[in-house]
């Protein structure tokens, strides 16, 4: 997909990333928890956020990963949505993710979300993902564990 994608008009452009503790042999993903806003509050997610006008998507996820978590990250593939125009985040916003790896400090929750859990591969479904989250998850999953599924 190339950098300059763009979201549909009227379509906020979003980035995530799904940090893993490697990227080639991962045994966790990290899942934080929204507080804001109300509608989201409580519901898992892969952190990221919006890409401001004009920024480049690639430095927009780095900045939301140090403003959200505190830390810098080294990113890996990205995950490209079937259709290859983002991944679906309702209600008219597209999102792009990469994989990811920490490379600098330690992840806090200091930004929209109260909690952070380092899931264990086999338990990478086993919180209330929100749903435009979910069918990411589940790529990564097909990623690292093909024939597994949730």
């Amino acid at each position: 997909m190339p950098d300059d994608l763009i979201a549909a008009p009227g379509a906020a452009l979003v980035v995530g990333a799904a940090i893993v503790d490697d990227l080639d042999r991962p045994t966790t993903l990290l899942a934080a928890r929204r507080t804001e806003p109300p509608r989201l509050a409580g519901g898992w997610e892969l952190p990221g956020g919006k890409v401001e006008p004009g920024e480049d998507p690639v430095v927009a996820l780095h900045r939301e990963i140090r403003e959200e978590l505190g830390v810098r990250v080294r990113l890996g593939v990205e995950l490209i949505a079937p259709g290859g125009n983002g991944w679906s985040l309702p209600p008219a916003h597209r999102m792009r993710v990469w994989l990811a790896t920490v490379t600098d400090g330690d992840v806090a929750p200091l930004e929209d979300h109260d909690e952070l859990r380092h899931l264990p591969l086999e338990q990478w479904q086993d919180v209330a993902w929100l749903p435009a989250d979910v069918p990411v998850v589940r790529a990564v999953v097909r990623l690292y564990r093909p024939g597994q599924g949730f």
